[in-house]
This record gives structure tokens, C-alpha cells and sequence, in this order.
């Protein structure tokens, strides 16, 4: 049975303003919408959620979280099992501070800055890190936006469904997906995500363009704001363009 977004806020603790920022940023879609314009949430989207939220406890900023999840070599159990250390080694420091603060409180003025040392968590985390985002598209998402603030990130993927509006203006203008305006939309969207995300190579673009149409999140995503068919028209403007 699907949830509302109020439900899996209730469930979750997370607010409903931030499934809302979520779903803007394409980090959490949700399943469906209603006629009512309303978000659905399915069990396979609240599993994506419990996934974030990990990562979350983690302190990971939601860009790469996206990046992450999006990645095609992106291995969940293997990550599972890195977050289960790391947050183990968190609860030792966590630990650590407990039994420095009471031996405080017992008298015991004994000075000790190693139990504010977050080194080896510090070290594990990138090691997972590489682990989670192991291809070079990752890596060099990571380096273009890692220093970026939530403002700069929410931009560039506002930017990317602006490339979208257009996809689905052609199609409702009854453009051919083959067509100039088409392929040059598709040469557009390659740029921009090679200018502010990863250098979308014509393997990576093709990849994507499969995704858009495969993966019902971003299917759903793309079709809610631009019309229905447009995560479709996208592929086969994609598929004409490198084909050409």
C-alpha cells in the first residue's frame, strides 16, 4: 500500500519540506502522483529513503548521496556493510567521549585530546567512499561538487530539468525525436552534464538515456514536471544523436 508524503514523514521523522527538497533535487522521487498532483511512496522508494537516511547518519551531503545512489556500479550490500563499520567506529569515539566526560565528573582532571580524534573514522569513510563511487564519472562529480553549497547543487539540477522542458516542449510541438531541434537538445544536455556534473562521454550519455526511460523514478520524475513521454522522447533524441 502506498504512502503520502504526511505518512512517510510520520514514519520517518523526516519533514515534509525536505521530501518536498528531495524530490526537487531528483534525490527521492516519489513512485506516483495522484490526479490531485499529490506524492505517492511505494515500498521500493521508501527502501531508497533507508538508504539515504544511512548515509544521512553519516553526515554525507545529499550530492553525493544522489551521485551514489545514481552511480551504475553502485554496490548496496557492499555499502551496507561499510556504513555498519563506520558507524561502529563513530559509536566507539561516541563512546570514548562518554567515559572521558564521566571520569571528568568523578574528579579526574586528567587531560586527553585523542578522544576528539576522528582519524581512522575519517580514513575508513574515504576508503568507502571509493568503494561506493568506484567510476571515474563519480570521482569527478565528487571533485566538481563537493566544495558546491545545497544552493549551487539545487541549481545545477534545475538546470538539467530545464534541458527536459525543452525535450518535452519538442514533443508537444510534434518535433520528430530525430529531428535538428531534437539532436541539438541532446547535444545540449551532453554539455551541460559534462560541465556540471561529470565528463558524459557518448557511452555514459547512452547509459543515461537508457535510465531515463528503465528507471521508474526518474521516469516518473521526468514525465511529472514535462509531460507525459518525455523521459521517452529524451532517449530517442539521445539514440538519433549518437547515432548521427
Amino acid at each position: 500500500m502506498m504512502k503520502t508524503v504526511k505518512q512517510v514523514s510520520k514514519l520517518t521523522g523526516i519533514s515534509v519540506r525536505a521530501l518536498h527538497h528531495y524530490d526537487a533535487i531528483g534525490l527521492l522521487p516519489p513512485a506516483k502522483l495522484t490526479e490531485a498532483g499529490y506524492r505517492l511512496y511505494d515500498d521500493a522508494t521508501l527502501k531508497r529513503l533507508e538508504t539515504i537516511m544511512l548515509f544521512r547518519e553519516l553526515e554525507m551531503p545529499l550530492s553525493q548521496i544522489k551521485a551514489l545512489l545514481d552511480s551504475p556500479s553502485f554496490n548496496e550490500k557492499a555499502a551496507l556493510r561499510d556504513q555498519c563499520e563506520l558507524l561502529k567506529l563513530k559509536a566507539q569515539r561516541l563512546n570514548r567521549l562518554i567515559e572521558h566526560i564521566e571520569k571528568q565528573l568523578r574528579g579526574d582532571e586528567t587531560m586527553d585530546f585523542s578522544v576528539f580524534d576522528r582519524g581512522e573514522m575519517e580514513k575508513y569513510a574515504e576508503e568507502a567512499r571509493k568503494r561506493w563511487g568506484g567510476t571515474e564519472a563519480y570521482r569527478e562529480f565528487e571533485q566538481k561538487n563537493g566544495t558546491g553549497n545545497a544552493a549551487e547543487c539545487a541549481d545545477a539540477a534545475d538546470g538539467l530539468m530545464r534541458i527536459f522542458d525543452g525535450f518535452g516542449e519538442l514533443l508537444r510541438q510534434g518535433e520528430s525525436e530525430c529531428g535538428e531541434k531534437a539532436l541539438a537538445a541532446a547535444g545540449s544536455l551532453q554539455r551541460y552534464i559534462s560541465a556540471n556534473f561529470y565528463n558524459c562521454t557518448d557511452e555514459i550519455l547512452s547509459g543515461l538515456g537508457e535510465m531515463y526511460v528503465h528507471d521508474e523514478r526518474f521516469k516518473a520524475n521526468i514525465d511529472r514536471r514535462c509531460g507525459e513521454g518525455t523521459a521517452q522522447f529524451a532517449r530517442s533524441a539521445i539514440r538519433a544523436y549518437l547515432k548521427k
